[in-house]
């Protein structure tokens, strides 16, 4: 092994070449935009629209109002209805809406709307859903994108799909970075308004309207929903309590779905699910973003059900309930509601401009507010192993191919005179080469690779752990930060590259891999080095590793985001869920 001198530093000529990036969205730059398809769902070997769903929706439908009209005034259903009439009558602690209730109802409103936008525009960015862990394609079970080409390269980037602006924030192809800092963010406020509502809730006789309190209220549901179908409406006066269907789709819209969508969003992280063991096999990845997107799709008919059965039922009054806490029938509340969806639908219009003129400070907001928490989540080793039975068949390709003269020569020599140069901060910079590297104690491990866009797949990885790396070269005590350089290229040119923090190349299951699967890693991913760090995201996983600098800050480097993407794209640095 050659190594420089103690006194003499390994220059960072990689370094000085990173440029600034803009902090808006530069469409010119962007990358070109793809429609997806209309969505279809597979029934075995068979892949069907969701238009098919339409007239078999109204079919069924008809049916329904057909046989309920029919069987509502036989003396058995006549019976039943009388003695379940579709509300359970027990003495309440509460009246009406307080104003507490009344502003929390608009909160949760307005920022569940906007986590729904940004869940459906990150879900574009892999339009596919499994239950397999290892995303096969072709082995989806929901997906609005076509089926992966198998005649040539098509990479998770190719697969991402545009959205209108109006819908998704910002609608872009792959901008799941900036659609990140809207989920999490307005996440986070929808949690703190939850919280707060439920200690509220059962602080007052309020709880009482929501939770059912005798296995009465199933038969009365039943009861409501023969009387709807019939077109009979069941008792109704909301001022004072909810019908039993009613109150059972509050009682799973504010107690379960809420506790369901948020563990399925916190077990899609590589630093929960690598640390989870069995658990984490379990409810891998791929369940949960498909409990995830159950719950969205809960919340969107609760929503249209909602408003649909407030015009129904009295609109006037019904606004006033929850507008103005008043039970009458003056014009007041639709007035006020009219005003704030105005509002809101003016600040849905604004979100997906503002958002491409002000990226970075969206980034930076977003960075503010859920940064100390990813940073949080970095301190868990991750630990989970699978076995070589878990093994993805199939892993997909992502990022930007190399294609500079020099890596294609140290490519067509099978590596044998690439060097690894490892500098900054150290003590003994140094320069591996390929066989230096291979002939350390090697480290072998099978681990779940979690992609920011939404797919994983359990690949075994073999390579020098990068403690080994480190105890060679001996960083100073203010290095904080490893960079990594890479001979590939991000979208918008330049060499990719990305920070870890050196507390994150301390992990046992952070090594620089050069064997997939038991065999030589391939350029398509990440010859002749990639990193893998178990607890990060995919992209913070630099391939074709060309240099590692140890450094004691990041800020003054490039646009200070801590790599290309959180440079260019707006992605988080520190990256864990």
């Amino acid at each position: 092994m050659t190594q420089s001198p103690i006194d003499k530093q390994i220059p960072e000529p990689l370094q000085r070449q990173i440029r600034k990036a803009a902090n808006e969205v530069d469409l010119n730059h962007w990358y070109p935009a793809q429609r997806g398809i209309v969505p279809q769902f597979r029934l075995g070997d068979r892949w069907c629209s969701i238009l098919w769903l339409l007239p078999a929706a109204f079919a069924g439908a008809v049916a329904v109002f057909g046989i309920a009209l029919e069987i509502y005034d036989l003396p058995a259903i006549q019976a039943f209805v009388a003695k379940y009439p579709g509300c359970v009558v027990t003495k309440t602690s509460y009246q009406g809406f307080p104003l507490w209730l009344r502003v929390q109802h608009f909160i949760n409103l307005f920022f569940l709307l906007f986590i729904m936008r940004s869940g459906i525009q990150i879900l574009a960015d892999h339009p596919r859903l499994y239950m397999d862990n290892n995303c096969t394609p072709g082995r989806e079970w929901f997906r609005f994108q076509k089926a992966v080409p198998m005649d040539r390269l098509w990479t998770a980037r190719d697969d991402a799909v545009t959205l209108p602006g109006w819908f998704g924030i910002p609608g872009l192809r792959h901008s799941i970075g900036l659609a990140r800092w809207w989920h999490f963010s307005c996440n986070l406020f929808w949690l703190l308004n939850g919280v707060t509502f439920y200690a509220l809730l059962f602080s007052t006789g309020q709880w009482e309207r929501l939770v059912p309190t005798t296995w009465d209220v199933f038969p009365n549901a039943l009861s409501c929903m023969i009387q709807y179908a019939s077109l009979h409406m069941p008792p109704e006066n909301g001022w004072l309590r909810y019908n039993s269907l009613q109150q059972l789709a509050y009682f799973t819209t504010v107690f379960i779905a809420p506790p369901l969508v948020v563990f399925s969003g916190i077990m899609q992280s590589p630093a929960v699910s690598n640390r989870a063991s069995w658990f984490g096999k379990i409810f891998n990845r791929q369940v949960a973003r498909t409990i995830h997107f159950g719950v969205l799709l809960w919340f969107v008919q609760f929503i249209a059900i909602h408003v649909t059965m407030v015009f129904v039922t009295g609109f006037r009054r019904n606004l006033n309930h929850i507008m103005v806490g008043t039970d009458t029938q003056a014009w007041t509340g639709t007035i006020m509601a009219t005003v704030m969806l105005a509002a809101l639908g003016a600040l849905w219009l604004w979100a997906t401009p503002f958002t491409l003129r002000h990226a970075r400070f969206i980034q930076r907001v977003g960075t503010a507010l859920i940064g100390p928490f990813m940073r949080g989540m970095e301190i868990w080793s991750p630990t989970t192993q699978f076995t070589e039975k878990d093994i993805a068949p199939f892993l997909w390709p992502n990022g930007k191919l190399p294609d500079s003269d020099e890596f294609n020569k140290l490519a067509e020599g099978d590596f044998a005179d690439y060097k690894l140069v490892v500098g900054g901060l150290v003590n003994k910079p140094a320069e591996f080469s390929y066989a230096e590297l291979k002939s350390m104690p090697k480290q072998d491990q099978i681990t779940n690779h979690f992609c920011i866009q939404g797919w994983t797949g359990v690949a075994k990885w073999g390579g020098v752990a990068m403690m080994t790396i480190m105890e060679k070269v001996q960083p100073h005590p203010e290095a904080k930060y490893v960079l990594f350089y890479s001979f590939g290229e991000g979208h918008d040119g330049g060499f990719y590259w990305d920070a870890h923090s050196i507390e994150n190349m301390r992990h046992k299951t952070s090594i620089l891999a050069y064997e997939m699967n038991g065999k030589s890693l391939g350029i398509l991913h990440g010859a002749p080095l990639r990193l893998r760090c178990e607890n990060e995201l995919g992209f913070k996983l630099v391939k074709w590793i060309r240099q590692i600098e140890f450094v004691s800050d990041f800020k003054n480097i490039g646009s200070g985001q801590g790599g290309y993407a959180e440079d260019n794209e707006f992605f988080a640095y520190s990256d864990p869920i």
